[in-house]
């Protein structure tokens, strides 16, 4: 049997993929997270044969999620399923060492398939992701927001998205100091002085949920 599990914090969603992948008859029921420690614990206390992992987990994102995933079992598949479409993280997702990049408009249909391609140790990606892929390593041509780290990434997306420095402390569990160091080397590293430019340029690539 196949031994999956699913990381989203909307049950909804989880239902749903709990009933496409019941469909299977050999997979088995999958387990499920809500978060990204949650994650953690189940992958330390089961060999699983594939993580279903959202982007947008509570705490840590989902990208560092994958980084400590990678870290712990470094051979376990991980399948980044996002709200957003695959032009603006599924490249970074892929650098970062995911094994395939779903959008959830998609997943239903595609899960199953996905799941099956990385099992037999090869990445799924679409036509469309493959492009993209192959135009971000020929050409270098890569969004400014790529030059970050996941953390000044997630930080640079929470303040685009009207969250307050202490706001974003709390959340991670880090301190006020900590965040704003991140914010800052963020705005340095794409040419920015204030949030304005963080907030404008995220809502014109599409980063904030």
């Amino acid at each position: 049997m196949i031994h999956v599990l699913v990381a989203d914090d909307h049950p909804l969603l989880r239902s749903g993929l709990r009933h496409v992948l019941a469909q299977e008859p050999d997979i088995a029921p999958p387990g499920e997270a809500e978060d990204s420690e949650q994650v953690l614990q189940l992958i330390e206390g089961k060999d699983w044969d594939v993580v279903v992992l959202d982007i947008a987990m509570p705490g840590r994102n989902g990208l560092e999620t994958l980084q400590e995933i990678r870290k712990r079992k470094p051979t376990l598949p991980v399948l980044i399923l996002s709200m957003h479409s695959e032009d603006q993280f599924a490249v970074r997702a892929i650098k970062a060492g995911a094994s395939g990049y779903l959008t959830k408009n998609n997943a239903p249909g595609e899960l199953v398939r996905a799941i099956r391609r990385v099992l037999s140790g090869k990445k799924y990606v679409s036509p469309a992701l493959a492009d993209a892929l192959a135009h971000a390593v020929e050409s270098g041509d890569v969004g400014s927001h790529e030059s970050l780290s996941h953390r000044e990434f997630h930080v640079m997306c929470r303040i685009a998205s009207g969250r307050s420095v202490s706001e974003i402390a709390e959340e991670l569990s880090l301190s006020v100091k900590t965040i704003s160091t991140y914010r800052a080397r963020a705005l340095e590293k794409m040419n920015m002085r204030t949030n304005a430019e963080l907030t404008r340029y995220a809502v014109s690539q599409n980063l904030i949920e």
